[in-house]
């Protein structure tokens, strides 16, 4: 039996384990005719700390990460995708990915990159890729490798 797709979410963090997911994105909502979503979460939790924070430091984080997204958006349509889009969110990546986006766009699939994260690092803050393959209440593709399973 084959599984039919409609909105497929793709978490974008600059990451080369985020772009290969994307990349292969492309090719299952292709096949699927499906909605691709792509999703950056700015942590504002990362900034809670720092004494010098102020809110110019949260909006150049989003405009570096609206040029990102929008290169993205551009291979999506170069590539035949019409039915593309992205938002920037802002909380904690884990919940937003796994709960908010997920129910808000009623995802049937999240394809995002395997951890890049240590085993120290992960033990310390948690891995967003394992905390989605947990609690999202679709289907989560977690990629590994590129277009040619390398």
């Amino acid at each position: 039996m084959l599984q039919d797709y409609n909105n497929i979410l793709v978490p974008i963090d600059g990451s080369k384990n985020a772009e290969l997911a994307f990349n292969k994105a492309l090719e299952v909502a292709k096949r699927n005719k499906a909605n691709l979503h792509l999703v950056h979460v700015v942590d504002e939790r990362a900034f809670q700390n720092l004494s010098s924070f102020d809110a110019k430091m949260i909006e150049e984080l989003t405009d570096s990460s609206k040029k990102t997204l929008e290169k993205y958006l551009k291979k999506a349509k170069d590539f035949g995708l019409s039915d593309t889009d992205y938002s920037i969110e802002y909380g904690s990546p884990k919940v937003v990915i796994a709960k908010d986006v997920v129910n808000k766009l009623n995802i049937d699939l999240v394809m995002m990159g395997a951890t890049g994260l240590n085993s120290v690092e992960r033990f310390l803050i948690g891995s967003v890729t394992s905390f989605v393959t947990r609690v999202a209440k679709c289907d989560v593709l977690i990629v590994k490798t590129n277009l040619e399973n390398k």
